[in-house]
């Protein structure tokens, strides 16, 4: 996972996100009411994880110090919908420990942020495979139905982060599409 240039060393534990519609009603008389949409609200990015091992309290510090940094930032995790979003919350669920740390942290999508709805083919296994193929600038893959950026690059040895960078023409790394041209070399 990725906020901004702060990345991760391995995946908080739990992490929810929360999708709300706002509603309001109108009783009507006799006993009716009338529903009226107000329309989709930010969604909410909360997560738990623990920094564990000699350098757990300094790579929590890290993360805090990311934490102080104004405006919003890309939020890329290989679940979720990449988003820009708000670092709102961090907390220290206990006392930090020199080589333990367990916190919890919130994200809110920025008001900027545009729905995207993402639908992909369900394929079998078999027919997930993209092709790679070499060009005069280094090896291309072709995206196939069901493949994840995030898919692509495990498969290709590559780390996440690595592999955005190679492709600067993606703008929303959870929306890659079939036929789509990823450089992975």
């Amino acid at each position: 996972m990725r906020y901004k240039d702060y990345v991760w060393p391995h995946n908080p534990r739990t992490y929810t996100i929360d999708y709300e519609r706002k509603m309001a009603a109108q009783k009507v008389p006799f006993g009716r009411y009338h529903l009226q949409d107000l329309g989709l609200t930010r969604r909410v990015m909360r997560g738990e994880g623990e920094f564990v091992g000699p350098t757990a309290y300094e790579e929590f510090k890290k993360l805090a110090s990311v934490f102080y940094l104004p405006g919003p930032g890309p939020l890329i995790h290989p679940v979720w919908q990449a988003a820009e979003v708000y670092f709102v919350e961090l907390r220290l669920r206990q006392e930090p420990r020199a080589d333990y740390v367990s916190y919890a942290f919130t994200f809110w999508e920025s008001s900027t942020q545009t729905e995207t709805a993402i639908r992909r083919e369900e394929t079998s296994a078999a027919d997930s495979g993209g092709t790679v193929s070499p060009d005069s600038t280094g090896k291309l893959h072709t995206v196939a139905a069901g493949e994840t950026l995030w898919g692509i690059a495990r498969d290709c040895g590559l780390d996440l982060t690595e592999l955005i960078a190679l492709n600067p023409q993606i703008k929303n790394p959870n929306l890659i599409l079939p036929g789509e041209k990823v450089r992975v070399g």
